[in-house]
């Protein structure tokens, strides 16, 4: 039987170690295959044994005198020893294991009389020298010079697998290179593009990558794997978006500039001047929203720089035009705090256009006359939560679809509410986290993209500080602090990483603020909104000053409240947990307190800031945490403290970050399955992967001439060429 890639491991490395192979999620020949070595390690220069010390990493070459499988004296696991000779000097090599299987390929391997070449790092015991599970391969040629020779070849080291070694799960690897043929191994990057960038064949990398002669070969081979993943994710995202535009039965209503229209009524009549960013983001737009190609834009832009002023323009042309629009935002409290932004922003510039809030808490009679105006194709606004894309909600003249933070919605939802009756509508993604550029190419890539980096003209950059929890007087000056901006008409979040001491096991039910802040920040003691709550209210330095409460355990209705007093002044200090990190814009506050600043994310920490500095009075945010000896910790709370730019905190993010944190699900819906490309480290090989097949794809839209990347784009799209057939 002939191996190929999707050939399951069960008949080819046995049922056993199928098994084990498994348990990792390494099922079929290509899982193994591409199961890339974590390192690899040099032999290094050749030594005598007569000249070892302990302590020593040394290389010898040597040959087998004996070996030995005994049983540990605890009874668990067994051990071998292996006596080694160089001709002048010896010494014991000793394999621990749990049982004499897995020793069984180095009793193989290491039988009296091979020469072999070992590396490791020299220990004593009972007065005699040894190496504990030193590396080791058998030599063909017992000679200096082919030792010289193999040394200078970096071995693979391989993550265990269901118990398997790197030793075994290598061999397993090398034997399956072996019996494999030409044709077992199609070929994903055209030979142009090779040639173009320097890189291998599928077939030579994955020999490379497993067996090297050279750094250079390994090297060569994961760039060129990582090149061969990013252009298949970079042209099924284009292909994606170009079929889409050439698709003669998904086509857009056109939304025409008309003279006069509420949109130009809105942008002459606002309360202020658009920012540079924000004329030039509307206008891009425009441009898209004027075309039947419908529109796919993500619109992204930091904190404070007025993203929903440009979407209510898009949605009132929309209006004028005599079409509906539609604003998704993923909670209820975001999308209140649309509708009361969006309706003022409107009566302010003397815009008559109706909108309507369609959430899940909405009072019945209200909602469902909102949803009977939608239906009867009433040009309109609505703004709403998930309850949008329930069964029954009809919006058949949507011809703008906003969502605000994607990265809360699936692909299928979007589409779902985009798909109408003979038309689809145009989309504008939004999102307040900025995104470094390598990873918007890759999680939305069949997007184009608009960045907005631009503040309102007199707004003030947030003063940043770090404040030690441990320093008491520190603390007392924080709540001092708070009390002078309450008392000048300001607003003070306090936000914690939980929300009650049951959110973790084994916490004291009585917490004292002042006492469980000196704590260092532990799980355990570290002050909880609930708690922080209460001591805040019976606070003498807060002079009796009325303190709120949102969480995410309170209803929607108990948060909308709890913001209406807190933005009136009611309640001018609002203890919270993260569900204030988006869509609450108070312009009156102007102090973040962060309590347990080290618990939360860097864009976490710069997002919650932003809820703070939206308008021309100087604010303030103390990021409040113990000291800590973790330096990415460190890293990551001094960044936010010396920068108020969400582009250069997301790059600094990006690296601080682990791969798939970063990464999620791919936009195309599944999992990223990245195996050899890194947004954090690969940007480049992006970049160039995505003009390499925007280039393929104009000259051949088909892929006709590349069927290995063909079949490739099919296949990682899941959708069996839905895409290319649309090109």
């Amino acid at each position: 039987m002939s191996v190929n890639l999707d050939s399951p491991l069960t008949l080819r490395v046995g049922k056993t170690a199928a098994r084990k192979l498994a348990e990792g999620g390494i099922e079929t020949v290509r899982d193994l295959l591409e199961y890339g070595p974590r390192r690899y390690y040099t032999w290094g220069t050749l030594s005598d044994i007569s000249a070892l010390q302990v302590g020593q990493s040394a290389t010898v070459l040597a040959r087998v005198v004996n070996q030995n499988l005994v049983s540990n004296r605890s009874g668990r696991g067994v051990r071998l020893m292996v006596d080694i000779t160089d001709g002048s000097s010896a010494l014991t090599c000793t394999f621990f294991a749990k049982n004499p299987y897995m020793l069984s390929p180095h009793r193989r391997l290491l039988k009296p009389g091979a020469t072999v070449l070992l590396a490791g790092k020299v220990s004593e015991y009972r007065g005699k020298k040894q190496m504990v599970q030193p590396e080791f391969e058998e030599l063909e040629e017992d000679s200096k010079e082919a030792a010289a020779r193999q040394a200078g070849r970096p071995i693979p080291i391989y993550r265990s697998v269901g118990g398997l070694s790197s030793w075994k799960v290598g061999a397993l690897i090398r034997s399956l290179l072996d019996q494999m043929g030409e044709d077992a191994f199609p070929e994903v990057l055209p030979p142009q593009v090779r040639a173009a960038h320097g890189l291998a064949t599928y077939q030579e990398a994955l020999e490379m990558l497993h067996r090297p002669s050279a750094a250079v070969d390994w090297q060569t081979a994961q760039r060129s794997l990582a090149w061969a993943e990013a252009l298949v994710l970079q042209t099924a995202l284009l292909s994606r978006r170009m079929g889409e535009l050439q698709d003669p039965n998904r086509l857009a209503l056109p939304l025409k500039d008309a003279l006069g229209g509420f949109d130009a009524k809105l942008a002459s009549n606002l309360p202020f001047e658009l920012t540079g960013a924000q004329k030039e983001a509307w206008r891009e737009i425009g441009k898209d929203l004027a075309s039947e190609a419908p529109m796919a834009r993500l619109l992204q832009a930091d904190v404070g720089a007025g993203k929903t002023v440009v979407a209510l323009l898009a949605m009132t042309r929309a209006v004028s035009n005599g079409h509906q629009a539609a604003l998704l935002a993923p909670t209820e409290v975001l999308a209140r705090q649309h509708f009361t932004s969006i309706t003022s922003l409107l009566d302010d510039a003397g815009v008559q256009v109706p909108v309507h809030l369609v959430t899940a808490s909405r009072p019945t009679h209200e909602k469902e006359a909102a949803l009977a105006a939608l239906a009867s194709g009433e040009p309109a606004i609505v703004i709403g939560t998930h309850a949008l894309l329930s069964e029954g909600v009809e919006i058949p003249d949507l011809a703008v679809l906003v969502v605000d933070e994607q990265h809360r919605f699936g692909v299928a939802q979007r589409d779902h509410l985009r798909e109408q009756d003979g038309h689809v509508a145009h989309l504008l993604v939004m999102t307040a986290t900025p995104i470094p550029r390598t990873i918007a190419m890759t999680v939305f890539g069949d997007l184009d993209i608009t960045t907005m980096d631009e503040s309102p003209p007199g707004r003030k950059p947030v003063q940043t500080f770090l404040v030690n929890s441990a320093n008491p007087v520190w603390m007392d000056r924080v709540w001092a602090r708070a009390l002078e901006e309450v008392e000048s008409g300001g607003r003070v979040f306090v936000v914690c990483p939980r929300i009650d001491v049951s959110e973790d096991e084994g916490a004291s039910d009585a917490l004292d603020l002042g006492a469980a802040l000196s704590e260092g920040g532990s799980t355990a003691v570290f002050p909880a909104a609930s708690d922080v709550y209460e001591e805040l209210k019976g606070k003498s330095a807060l002079k009796g000053t009325a303190v709120g409460l949102s969480h995410g355990r309170r209803s929607a209705e108990e948060n909308a409240e709890a913001f209406t007093a807190f933005a009136r002044g009611k309640t001018p200090i609002l203890v919270a947990t993260t569900v204030v990190e988006v869509g609450v814009d108070v312009p009156e506050a102007t102090m973040m307190v962060i309590l347990g600043a080290d618990r939360f994310g860097l864009s976490t920490l710069h997002q919650l800031r932003g809820r703070v500095g939206r308008s021309e009075t100087q604010s303030v945010c103390l990021l409040v945490s113990a000291p800590t000896e973790n330096p990415t910790t460190r890293e990551r709370l001094e960044a936010v403290a010396s920068t108020t730019d969400g582009f250069v905190l997301a790059e600094a993010d990006l690296r601080l970050r682990k791969e798939g944190d970063v990464l999620g699900r791919a936009q195309a819906g599944g999992a990223s399955g990245l195996r050899f490309l890194s947004v954090v480290r690969d940007g480049g090989i992006i970049v160039s992967a995505r003009e390499a097949g925007m280039e393929l794809l104009e000259g051949d839209p088909m892929l006709e001439t590349a069927p290995g990347l063909r079949r490739a784009v099919a296949d990682r799209a899941g959708e069996d060429l839905v895409w290319l057939e649309r090109s």
